[in-house]
């Protein structure tokens, strides 16, 4: 993340400064994505979510969605151009960038039907976005660090830059919920999976390719996010204790076994990693 304006500028040129970066409009998009996901969310618990208001909220949040994942995916192409490297990453090098894969789940959001339940993974990445940017870039724009002076606080005798009270709550925030947060996301979009898979089954109109796409997406998820790895090692487990149980018929038993070896054979036979070639590689994190 691009460094706060130089504090010696006049506040109207700090803002203009910190206002023309593409960091900034990142930052805009994840703020009209939560403010969108608000109203939709009043929306839909009063029972009004295919209301005009409703639906142009809906819409505008997976616009502000693709467009956030757009400049990730559009800076990182501009850092590879301006660093002379002719070798560009192939399509499936491509699709396994985290980013992108947001940002085609986002269009596909964004065309596809009203589901509620999609809106949420994006609201919670904006919600530690939008908090990283304010701490990072707002608060010291409007208040810029504050030096004490040589020997005041420092037993070096050295002058020291005091932090915004603010910012430090919301890096405090960030710190603590953060992987809560992540594992919530996890859990949020393995059960729109099961929510997508309902829509297959009663053969909602074009269930079935959302179904395959976003089975992809999740597939891709599974090999990159350890949290998507923990919450579907915990539901797992919980289901292995349930089948476990001493009153489950021994036909049950046997169907969980068999979903498990497909599921593990699935697995395997889906890792990226055998296509891309990027073994030892770490992805990069969603932004």
């Amino acid at each position: 993340m691009a460094p706060p304006p130089p504090a010696s500028m006049p506040l109207q040129q700090r803002l203009m400064h910190l206002a023309q970066t593409l960091q900034f409009g990142w930052f805009v998009g994840h703020l009209t994505l939560l403010f969108c996901s608000l109203r939709y969310s009043l929306s839909y618990i009063t029972f009004n979510y295919y209301s005009r208001w409703a639906r142009f909220s809906y819409r505008t949040a997976f616009v502000a969605a693709a467009a956030t994942y757009g400049i990730v995916v559009y800076k990182a192409y501009r850092a590879r151009s301006r660093s002379g490297s002719r070798q560009q990453p192939g399509a499936l090098a491509l699709l396994g960038d985290e980013n992108v894969q947001y940002l085609l789940m986002a269009l596909v959001w964004l065309f596809g039907r009203q589901i509620p339940l999609a809106l949420l993974p994006f609201t919670v990445y904006s919600v530690f976005h939008v908090a990283t940017y304010t701490r990072a870039n707002l608060i010291p724009t409007f208040q810029p660090p504050q030096q004490s002076p040589a020997g005041s606080a420092s037993p070096s005798g050295r002058a020291t830059t005091k932090s915004s009270p603010l910012a430090d709550t919301i890096g405090r925030f960030v710190k603590e919920y953060y992987d809560a947060s992540m594992m919530l996301v996890a859990s949020l979009e393995i059960f729109l999976w099961f929510r997508v898979l309902g829509s297959a089954i009663i053969f909602t109109k074009g269930s079935w390719i959302l179904l395959a796409i976003y089975t992809v997406f999740v597939r891709a998820r599974y090999s990159q996010s350890s949290f998507v790895q923990g919450a579907i090692g915990q539901g797992v487990a919980r289901v292995d204790a349930l089948v476990a149980n001493q009153s489950t018929p021994p036909a049950g038993r046997q169907a969980w076994e068999t979903v498990k070896r497909l599921g593990q054979q699935a697995t395997d036979a889906t890792d990226i990693n055998r296509y891309v070639g990027a073994k030892g590689q770490v992805p990069k994190k969603a932004q």
